[in-house]
């Protein structure tokens, strides 16, 4: 399947697997992409496959020649799934946001390079556009 600027799917998933363990193949479907960061362990005392984390997800999708980006912030529970809950902590939130801001510059780079444009979806608000500029 080709996608944004003529770039194949599955090149573009290797390019992205090459940023790091952010992209999650498995949600990926046709023309979106999906990343997440496990940033911050809420408690290292369970067993690792039922630990919680604060952190992140982002959703890309190729529409019109570029590819639009969502993001949030929040809680990755025991049973894999993520919730938009704020953690409660100016530390834990700057960790979050310091791990997305390293990631996007990177995803930024690489958009360069095979010059696809990245733009933010309607949906995010001007404080959260911002935070990844």
């Amino acid at each position: 399947m080709t996608l944004v600027n003529g770039h194949p799917r599955g090149r573009l998933i290797k390019k992205f697997t090459d940023l790091g363990p952010y992209i999650r193949e498995e949600q990926c479907q046709d023309s979106r992409f999906f990343f997440d960061c496990l940033a911050v362990c809420v408690n290292a005392k369970p067993a690792p496959e039922k630990r919680e984390f604060w952190g992140w997800w982002l959703e890309l999708e190729s529409q019109n020649n570029q590819l639009t980006y969502c993001y949030h912030f929040g809680l990755f529970d025991k049973n894999g799934h993520w919730t938009a809950t704020p953690s409660g902590s100016q530390e834990i939130d700057k960790q979050v946001e310091n791990t997305l801001q390293v990631f996007f510059k990177r995803l930024k780079e690489l958009l360069v390079a095979l010059d696809i444009e990245l733009v933010p979806s309607e949906d995010l608000s001007e404080e959260t556009k911002a935070l990844v500029v």
